[in-house]
């Protein structure tokens, strides 16, 4: 099966614009006391995850994104983790709730605010579950739009699942941190090879593990938007070995 990234339409009718952000939020966190990293930033929300039932002052701290203690950032980790999904990737930056503000302007029936964030209007979600996409779970947003024939719009809760293929990664990296698991990292491949065996079989659409900012379909969604006519991103095939 050939798999794509999916990018924003740049044609200059699609002026939607949302200015709103999530609720809560897991806040940066102060340098690990093993290796001195910061930690990766997640560019990927979980906005079905809701904490309204936390205590007011445990709300508050993960509203605040200021970098706290290492051993504070993992206490408020391990509260989350509860209420978010199995196996969900809790990095600095990661954000909860329904997205929250306010929306003007024409939005496609798929829409992508930056590259790492994927909108849909709720007739096309629907159309595309009748389809047997697999992966989509949405979450409305909790935006007020300033024009009147508004579209309802909502937020994938995507899954994180596959790997860059080890040919364009760098050869040498050193071993994660033992006290907080992170490494170095490295610079976005390109172009980007996917690894072929870690690629789900049952998902149409996911995050890439390796890449939270890297929003993947399956053919089998490509075909589907194009069968339904659905407006709003483009996709462009990645190599997969």
């Amino acid at each position: 099966m050939k798999f794509y990234r999916i990018r924003e339409d740049e044609a200059p009718r699609y002026t939607g614009n949302l200015n709103a952000t999530h609720p809560w939020g897991l806040p940066g966190r102060e340098p690990c006391p093993g290796c001195g990293l910061r930690g990766k930033q997640s560019a990927a929300p979980y906005p079905c995850v809701d904490l309204s039932h936390l205590p007011k002052e445990e709300q508050k701290k993960l509203s605040d994104p200021w970098p706290v203690p290492y051993e504070e950032f993992v206490r408020l980790r391990e509260l989350v983790r509860p209420l978010a999904p199995p196996g969900a990737r809790l990095d600095s930056g990661t954000e909860f709730g329904p997205l929250t503000g306010t929306a003007t302007g024409y939005f496609g029936q798929l829409f992508m605010q930056n590259p790492w964030s994927l909108y849909m209007r709720r007739e096309a979600l629907e159309k595309l579950q009748a389809a047997g996409i697999r992966g989509l779970r949405g979450c409305p947003l909790a935006v007020r739009f300033r024009q009147k024939n508004h579209p309802e719009l909502v937020e994938p809760q995507l899954q994180f699942h596959g790997r860059f293929h080890p040919d364009c990664l760098p050869e040498h990296r050193e071993p994660p941190c033992p006290t907080c698991g992170e490494d170095k990292g490295y610079s976005l491949p390109r172009p980007p090879l996917l690894a072929a065996a870690s690629l789900p079989e049952d998902l149409d659409v996911f995050r890439l593990a390796d890449w939270s900012s890297l929003i993947i379909a399956s053919q089998r969604l490509v075909d589907a938007v194009k069968q339904l006519e659905l407006d709003g991103v483009v996709f462009h095939a990645l190599d997969v070995r």
